[in-house]
């Protein structure tokens, strides 16, 4: 269980991208939030210790590519964003 804006929402899917920068490593989050009320709800956010943290996210070509990989074991979530990260 996690906490949106709209409310109290269900981890449904997730794909974890490890990047780095400067001697900084972290983690960008995409997730498949189910609402309470059913509506799927996707997430982006960024991890440094296990937990989601609200924030600007920025993807690389080559995170791009890795989020493209990873979207082939995530059904749902390819079906909601596939066609954005082609």
């Amino acid at each position: 269980m996690t906490i949106t804006a709209w409310g109290d929402a269900t981890i449904v899917e997730e794909i974890r991208i490890k990047q780095g920068a400067e001697g900084r490593s972290f983690t960008t989050l995409v997730q498949l939030l189910e609402a309470e009320g059913g509506e799927p709800l996707v997430r982006f956010a960024y991890s440094t210790g296990g937990m989601a943290r609200r924030g600007p996210v920025t993807l690389r070509r080559m995170d791009i590519a890795r989020l493209r990989k990873a979207l082939a074991k995530s059904p749902r979530l390819r079906a909601l964003i596939g066609d954005v990260v082609g």
